[in-house]
């Protein structure tokens, strides 16, 4: 027998953070019991079709991710398949709900996702990232059972420069609404300050009437705090034209309100309420947060009239052998582990993404840079087959831009303009990238043509189209939402500065340009600059932190991801602060160095030989090498001094950070034992670091970051590693580890992060690599205990509990 979910109505409609998104009706989701399958099977649309034989799954869910891996795809998606897909589930309405209105609501389908209820066509949608509304009141059969169903193409597999996943990868809503009700992403606040004690609130809410006659509804908007009281409220009567549209403009003031800072991102609950008469026809709530932006073209950017340098990181979406189908506790972990690094901004690079990072941002105080567009008109070259190999191909969003771009950036802005934590809208990422697609006679020039040995193509499309498009998006968003600039970030200033383009935007983000930042200051006095992509060096950050005139910068990259991959075996790029598992990378510590305002200090080492080069910001923590052996250690800290003691004995001289190179070091030779590394302020200790030998492994160590998870898919991340007889982590172990669970809980997944292990990532078998790895615990919905057991031949097992409520 079929499962089916039964919609149930109540008269008092309840306020949920969903609504903050959707902005009406009430939502419910429904990810889960959808049926799947691979392939493209005729009439797959209809009601009638029998799919009792495709798989039965739960959304959000990436089909790419579980592979398999092959050397002969794509290295630009991380040798990962595409392909066609169908998604079906079947809803019963009841008959009570007729006179209802009736929407689905997507988060995110990748890509070309073309929707159907009861077999008939809602269109398709051809951009993966941007989250749709239907309007599929028309088409629901109340009283019946009603079919979903969904197509996803995605055989030009290779239509991006990273991984994207495949398949409705995020959450999914049906909203039932009244006839009367708030228009989907139609509440949208602003704040500006009056005075240092008082800040004005405006609401725009967007109304839709879809019954025949005029109606007057009263529209009250409340402001409350975190204790839930309400500290400002306004109501005004409106008359909705019958089957008509109207947009009511509200103000609030509020006395000594919280602004929502980096240090302290306070969230009120901002509560609109829609009534006709005494009855309530729609709701909503969303978090809200106080604060203001201001750019200024010598002294950077000011939150709430301070002074801030923003110390961001770009992210792609996807979470390693989770694909992009990445559960809230996840990006929570990532998002606290960067903010513990001194981190304070995340470039959505380079697609608008899913809205729990947002919400995510919001509670922790990250600004956000939501970006919205890789390419524009023309596609950029990929490597379809391998890696360098071959011809590139020109697959890519660049093939439904003139049709959605505009309406695609609209939509990011409806859905994302009432986070807080959005404080810039970027048009493009690298699209003015010289002869990829656009060029220009300027790349003639003596000194310009040696960085592009090609010259000037005059085949290529000329860059002063530039300008045209850019004018036409920043048009867009200045539309929708006036409160926050247009940005983009480009990869050949030198040729667009000859165009229109940066005369589009409000701020301009060079990317690994830090070379022009001086000359184009004095060049353009007016042009507010910042490094929107940006290398790990410590040059790149003393070009924001000595300069006054640059408001920040954003590295390449918070985390390792899937695609971008180098010669096969190779899963992903490899710049992150964090690996695909979202443990910190040695690079982590010299960036905690250069951000974090909390005393650290960080050691790693290395031997140098012919064969082996390290960089110096990835200093491994290893102390493990034969007697005698000369190595280097390599000490990270922002204290004022530091020494190096080996088993009690200081073996490296009090020395400071050489202000050049981000770091201090010491040549010392190997004896087994403790290496601790001590930072000092004010000739006070108030840091220490310490490594140690390790002998063989011996046993597995497992700790959960969470020890209790919702039934309602909860996800437990626990950290494993592989200890010695003494509990020290052994960095060298590679074990196979194999988990079983038992309770209401699923294992999603081990992620151990070699970027070069291109096995089975579907089993509950995995090899740890440099000494650890992460799993992935799912609740499956009953209340209770959970165990998960680790084992490994000839190690010690390890068993944790999860509470399930």
């Amino acid at each position: 027998m079929k499962k089916l979910i039964v919609i149930l109505i109540v008269s008092s409609l309840s306020l949920s953070l969903a609504s903050g998104q959707l902005a009406c009706g009430e939502p419910l989701k429904i990810n889960d019991g959808w049926k799947f399958i691979k392939g493209d099977p005729k009439e797959a649309s209809s009601p009638d079709y029998d799919d009792s034989r495709w798989q039965t799954l739960d959304l959000p869910h990436d089909w790419s991710v579980e592979g398999p891996y092959s050397p002969s795809l794509a290295s630009a998606t991380g040798y990962l398949p595409g392909g066609i897909a169908w998604y079906r589930k079947k809803i019963e309405i009841p008959a009570r709900n007729k006179e209802m209105k009736f929407f689905l609501y997507f988060e995110g389908i990748y890509r070309n996702g073309e929707v159907f209820v009861n077999g008939t066509s809602l269109g398709m949608r051809p951009n993966g990232y941007i989250s749709a509304f239907h309007d599929i009141t028309a088409l629901v059969r109340a009283g019946k059972t009603n079919t979903f169903a969904v197509r996803v193409d995605h055989s030009e597999s290779a239509d991006s420069r990273w991984y994207t996943g495949s398949g409705i990868y995020r959450d999914v809503w049906l909203v039932t609404a009244s006839p009367i009700h708030i228009a989907p992403w139609g509440v949208y606040y602003t704040t500006r300050e009056l005075n240092p004690r008082q800040t004005a609130v405006t609401i725009q809410t967007a109304l839709n009437n879809s019954t025949p006659l005029a109606v007057t509804v009263t529209v009250v908007q409340e402001l409350e705090d975190k204790d839930g009281t309400i500290v400002s409220k306004h109501s005004t009567k409106i008359t909705l034209p019958g089957s008509g549209n109207k947009t009511v403009t509200q103000e609030m003031k509020t006395t000594r309100p919280h602004l929502w800072s980096v240090e302290n991102p306070y969230l009120y609950t901002l509560k609109t309420t829609v009534y006709q008469g005494d009855e309530v026809t729609d709701q909503s709530a969303l978090k809200a947060g106080i604060r203001t932006l201001r750019f200024d073209p010598n002294k950077g950017f000011f939150l709430n009239g301070k002074n801030l340098k923003v110390k961001g990181v770009c992210l792609h979406h996807d979470a390693g052998m989770l694909g992009s189908a990445v559960p809230r506790e996840v990006w929570a972990q990532r998002l606290e582990t960067l903010r513990l690094l001194g981190c304070n901004a995340i470039r959505t690079s380079h697609n608008p993404q899913a809205p729990l990072l947002y919400d995510l941002c919001d509670e922790k105080g990250f600004l956000v840079l939501n970006e919205a567009f890789d390419e524009w008109e023309f596609p950029k070259k990929k490597w379809i087959e391998g890696w360098n190999v071959g011809t590139p191909g020109f697959q890519g969003a660049a093939a439904f831009f003139e049709e959605w771009g505009e309406r695609d950036l609209r939509d990011m802005i409806l859905r994302d303009r009432n986070h807080p934590s959005v404080f810039m809208w970027s048009i493009g990422n690298e699209v003015d990238y010289p002869n990829d697609p656009y060029s220009h006679p300027i790349l003639n020039q003596e000194g310009i043509q040696q960085q592009h040995t090609a010259g000037f193509l005059p085949s290529q499309p000329h860059a002063d189209r530039l300008g045209g498009i850019a004018k036409k998006l920043a048009a867009v968003v200045r539309d929708h939402d006036p409160s926050r600039p247009v940005t983009a970030g480009l990869a050949g200033p030198i040729m667009s500065n000859e165009t229109d383009y940066p005369d589009a935007l409000d701020v301009v983000g060079y990317n690994y340009t830090e070379n022009r930042y001086a000359s184009d200051h004095e060049r353009y006095p007016s042009r507010v600059l910042y490094g929107s992509e940006n290398g790990h060096s410590m040059e790149a950050w003393k070009a924001v932190r000595d300069n006054d005139y640059i408001f920040g910068q954003f590295l390449w990259t918070g985390i390792d991801y899937l695609g971008e991959a180098h010669q096969w075996p190779s899963r992903g790029f490899t710049s992150g602060l964090l690996d695909l598992a979202g443990y910190k990378k040695p690079r982590a510590y010299f960036r905690e160095s250069l951000w974090s305002e909390q005393p650290m200090i960080y050691s790693g080492t290395f031997r140098k030989t012919r064969s082996q080069r390290y960089s110096t910001f990835d200093a491994p923590p290893l102390w493990n090498y034969h007697e005698g052996d000369s190595v280097t250690v390599i000490s990270y800290t922002n204290c004022e001094k530091a020494r190096l003691f080996l088993n009690g004995k200081e073996v490296g001289n009090e020395k400071s950070r050489d202000d050049n190179s981000g770091i201090i070091s010491w040549n010392v030779a190997f004896s087994p034992g403790k290496l601790e590394t001590v930072g000092y302020d004010g000739g006070i200790e108030t840091a220490r670091h310490t490594l140690e030998t390790s002998g063989p492994p011996h046993a597995i160590k497992a700790v959960p970051i969470q020890n209790s998870i919702s039934t309602d898919k909860g996800t437990a991340l626990v950290n494993i590693s592989i200890v010695d007889q003494n509990g020290i982590p052994v960095f060298l172990s590679d074990n196979e580890i194999t988990c079983t669970t038992r309770g209401a809980v699923k294992l999603l997944g081990l992620e151990a992060s070699d970027p070069a292990d291109m096995g089975n990532y579907n089993d509950n078998r995995q090899r740890v690599f440099q000494g650890k790895m992460m799993a992935y615990i799912q609740a499956t919905g009953d209340k209770g205990t959970a165990t998960i057991r680790f084992t490994s031949p000839w190690l010690e097992p390890a068993e944790v509990t999860l509470i399930l409520e």
